[in-house]
């Protein structure tokens, strides 16, 4: 029997140029929930809602869920058009950290999703180190240049591009791996 990370990676893989992807609302927390659902459906029982317990990972607390429904309406009316916009939005996301489980998943999709609308353009996850990629992350609630410079290197305008698509979902759910040859 496939696991939730084996089955969720080929629902990711199967979004690339589907119906579904076509329906999520963009740069929302709305949004945000139909892509989880839509990753983690029938795998977890909360798939697609918003968490009501606090949680943390590697000392940081996230967003207390007694505001959470406050901060994701927030988030939600944050500006997204320009690259510097989208990350600040993509910071405060991964800070609210709205599910219980499979929040980096969800939210690079998200934040494709924002950045090819906007920009015309996606992230090539390929491009970009997990080590550096998950220090920036923990580091950007502070000051998010560092993520935002390693994204900006990994643009491409290869937005409709099978291959691209498939290196980043690899790529994000590698980044979800426990790293134990450190």
């Amino acid at each position: 029997m496939k696991n939730v990370d084996e089955t969720s990676k080929e629902r990711a893989k199967m979004l690339f140029g589907s119906q579904e992807i076509k329906g999520f609302e963009i740069g929302t927390a709305r949004g945000l929930q139909q892509i989880h659902e839509y990753l983690f459906g029938g795998l977890y029982d909360f798939a697609g809602q918003i968490r009501v317990k606090d949680i943390s990972k590697g000392g940081f607390r996230f967003a207390s869920y007694l505001y959470l429904k406050e901060s994701l309406n927030k988030i939600g009316e944050m500006p997204d058009r320009t690259f510097e916009q989208i990350v600040a939005k993509y910071v405060e996301m991964n800070i609210a950290h709205p599910f219980m489980e499979g929040n980096g998943r969800s939210m690079r999709i998200w934040l494709d999703l924002i950045i090819k609308k906007n920009l015309k353009q996606c992230v090539d996850w390929a491009k970009i180190d997990k080590a550096n990629y998950l220090n920036a992350m923990q580091r950007s609630p502070v000051n998010d240049l560092e993520i935002r410079e390693l994204l900006r290197a990994a643009l491409t305008d290869k937005t409709d591009d099978r291959e691209v698509f498939m290196k980043g979902v690899e790529q994000s759910y590698y980044y979800e791996e426990e790293d134990f040859y450190k």
